[in-house]
């Protein structure tokens, strides 16, 4: 399915891939692509066939850029404008962070300003040996939100969240995995083989129980007063009462792999 000429989407086996397709512009994005990365995700995350979803960029050499200052003049040339700008993007990250199904974005070149931002809003991060990443808001003069700055600290810790936007640098990939900004480190060549066999295996193992980890691994990521132990009892017992727990336990004795239907 494509949903525009600059934000492409389709479904290979149990994954979702979104692919940001301004190449000419390093995959800068601009607020139309934020409406249309806000349906893509929200498609797949309606779609019980998509069992993980995949963000890359198109072209070898970034990932995201960024937003695409060439349309600041227009998108975000006043306080009205740069509240809608950022209420947009805003919902696209939050969407990531709340998608109960795993994400991962595939990183190869680029990975800067809110293309950081949509990588930390994901579960995991794998990229190739040539990619470069860095928050340059102070060297623009823009603001950064509390959300954007708690996935950033969350995922690499304050003391290398602050060294990343106070010098406003860019990284390479074996500083990234240093910072823990990223899972793994491969060659170019073997970026997509690697991420989508790690697609493929996490989409074959049981649903319901890949949805219950993520969202309690959620909560134990909040302050103590905020996390919502009972939902976790809750979606953990929906495992134990599903027909994948069955299945499970029979492939376990039959000494075969299971087939996990999300029920």
């Amino acid at each position: 399915m494509m949903t525009s000429d600059k934000m492409l989407s389709h479904v290979t086996g149990a994954t979702g891939w979104m692919t940001f397709n301004n190449p000419e512009r390093h995959n800068a994005v601009s607020l139309d692509m934020w409406a249309a990365a806000e349906t893509i995700l929200g498609d797949f995350a309606a779609d019980d066939a998509v069992r993980v979803v995949v963000l890359t960029g198109a072209g070898g050499k970034s990932f995201v850029s960024g937003a695409d200052i060439s349309k600041f003049e227009a998108e975000r040339s006043n306080t009205e404008a740069v509240a809608h700008y950022n209420e947009v993007t805003a919902g696209v990250f939050c969407q990531l962070e709340a998608m109960h199904k795993p994400t991962i974005a595939m990183i190869d070149g680029y990975c800067l300003g809110g293309g950081l931002g949509i990588s930390v809003a994901c579960d995991l991060r794998f990229c190739s040996d040539k990619s470069q990443f860095g928050l340059p808001a102070a060297r623009l003069g823009l603001g950064y939100s509390y959300d954007g700055l708690r996935r950033l600290v969350d995922t690499v810790g304050l003391a290398f969240a602050k060294e990343i936007v106070f010098t406003a640098e860019r990284f390479d990939a074996p500083r990234a995995l240093t910072m823990g900004l990223v899972n793994r480190v491969v060659a170019a060549a073997k970026l997509e083989p690697t991420v989508s066999a790690l697609a493929k295996t996490i989409a074959a193992n049981a649903p319901l129980t890949v949805t219950a980890m993520k969202r309690t691994i959620g909560e134990i990521a909040k302050d103590p007063a905020e996390r919502d132990r009972e939902m976790c009892r809750q979606v953990s017992q929906v495992c134990f009462d599903s027909e994948d727990y069955i299945e499970g336990r029979r492939a376990f004795m039959e000494k075969r792999k299971a087939v996990f239907v999300g029920r």
